[in-house]
C-alpha cells in the first residue's frame, strides 16, 4: 500500500506554499507502509528561526484554502521544529542544524520519496 492520492496532493500544496517562502531542501517521503497513523511526511529546512516560523504561517495558510487545519501543532514558540500534524500528511519544518542532527531523510531511507513536481522557482521569488 501507497500513499493516497488526497495525501499527495496536501504535500504537493504544502511543499508549494513552502517553496514560496524559500524554504530550503523540501522533501516528501511516503511511509504508508511504514506507519499506520500518516501517509507521507514533508520535510523543509530555513536558516533560521524567523524562516522557519514565515514557512509555517505559508503552509497553513495554503492548506487552510483545502479547509485544512493541523489536529496538532509543535514547537512553534521554539522555531526551531515545527511539526504540522495534517493527520495523512506531517510537515515537518526545520531549522538547518536541526535537520542535520535529526536527519529524518536517514531514518526514513527504506521508503520512496514522493514526487512533489515542484519547479525550480526564479531566485527571490515569494508569494504575497
Amino acid at each position: 500500500m501507497s500513499a493516497t492520492e488526497s495525501s499527495i496532493n496536501i504535500a504537493r500544496a504544502a511543499a508549494k506554499a513552502a517553496s514560496a517562502k524559500i524554504a530550503d531542501d523540501i522533501v516528501a517521503i511516503d511511509v504508508s507502509e511504514r506507519l499506520a497513523i500518516t501517509d507521507v511526511f514533508l520535510i523543509a529546512s530555513a536558516s533560521n528561526e524567523r524562516q522557519v516560523n514565515s514557512i509555517v504561517d505559508g503552509i497553513e495558510e495554503e492548506l487552510s484554502k483545502m479547509d485544512l487545519k493541523p489536529v496538532r501543532r509543535e514547537g512553534r514558540s521554539e522555531g526551531r521544529w515545527v511539526l504540522l500534524d495534517y493527520a495523512n500528511v506531517v510537515v515537518h519544518v526545520q531549522h538547518e542544524e536541526d535537520r542535520v542532527f535529526y536527519a529524518l531523510e536517514r531514518l526514513w531511507k527504506d521508503c520512496p520519496e514522493v514526487d512533489l513536481q515542484l519547479e525550480d522557482a526564479p531566485a527571490g521569488a515569494e508569494s504575497e
